[in-house]
């Protein structure tokens, strides 16, 4: 879908967003963008030489490709189906993205009535970060069906390093619940170790250097074992938006049946960390409720 120049709407241009819509315009489409809050809108058209709308479907409409990535559910049932939402101003046969991490349930729900409109749909959540998005390297999980896909997939290479469709709708959205439960448990166990490390008054740089070649390396251990030592807590994806992740998948497994006890455990531990007023510190800062 890409090999031609796209109209090209991006509803969100928040630390995501923002450079995510810039690629696009790097890849040469023609893109306009919606913000909530209109300041953040003009100064990307500035930065990026795109189109600021004033409202979602003033930027949506004759776009080819509509993609967003916005706060929650509730934010993006607004800008999506609400008044002056996104849906009502596509044209037939155009196509509708996602990035938004957001419950199972809305992306199936935004999944049928696209399909009632006549648009293509994905759910396609991301994974990789502030730095992964001005890189142009995310991680993209996509739920919907073959042929939203096939047309989605050539436009999200712009920002992204490896995109995999998983399955129907939904399954983008409840695979990024693989992602963070699985994070979640790395980044606990990491701090675990790391304040075992100190405990034991070793010398922390030389036991990563002794550990992070073998079977306990992780990402989160290669990226921020060195930051959490020198407790330095501002990498992007805040806690406040890990408990976020977290409460989704929890609602989802209490739905499927799937038992998450230790995922369970670390959101009441990243619980504490925001009432010791670290809502807005990186994930990584789950190691601070633990005594050096």
């Amino acid at each position: 879908m890409s090999e031609r120049t796209l109209r090209v709407t991006f509803i969100g241009t928040g630390v995501m967003g923002g450079p995510m819509a810039g690629h696009l315009v790097r890849a040469g489409h023609s893109v306009t963008v919606y913000n909530r809050t209109r300041a953040k809108a003009d100064a990307w058209a500035a930065h990026y030489g795109g189109t600021a709308a004033a409202t979602p479907a003033e930027a949506a409409r004759d776009a080819d490709v509509v993609l967003s990535c916005v706060g929650n559910d509730d934010d993006l049932a607004q800008v999506t189906l609400g008044n002056d939402g996104a849906f009502a101003a596509m044209r037939r046969g155009a196509l509708f993205v996602d990035h938004t991490t957001v419950s199972a349930r809305i992306a199936r729900r935004l999944a049928a009535e696209a399909e009632g409109l006549g648009l293509m749909s994905l759910d396609a959540p991301v994974s990789g970060g502030e730095s992964g998005a001005q890189a142009g390297t995310l991680s993209i999980m996509c739920g919907g069906s073959p042929e939203a896909f096939a047309a989605a997939e050539p436009v999200m290479r712009a920002y992204a390093g490896r995109i995999v469709h998983i399955g129907g709708p939904g399954a983008g959205q409840t695979t990024k619940m693989v992602n963070q439960i699985a994070i979640a448990g790395a980044i606990q166990g990491v701090s675990e170790a790391l304040r075992f490390a100190q405990a034991s008054q070793l010398d922390t740089d030389k036991v990563f250097e002794a550990v992070s070649g073998g079977a306990a390396a992780s990402w989160q251990m290669l990226n921020r074992w060195g930051t959490m030592a020198k407790d330095e807590f501002d990498f992007g994806f805040a806690v406040d938006w890990m408990r976020k992740d977290l409460g989704l998948a929890l609602e989802e497994a209490r739905a499927n049946g799937a038992t998450l006890p230790v995922a369970s455990l670390v959101d009441q531990f990243y619980a504490d960390v925001q009432k010791a007023g670290g809502g807005r510190k990186d994930t990584s800062s789950l190691v601070t409720r633990l005594p050096k």
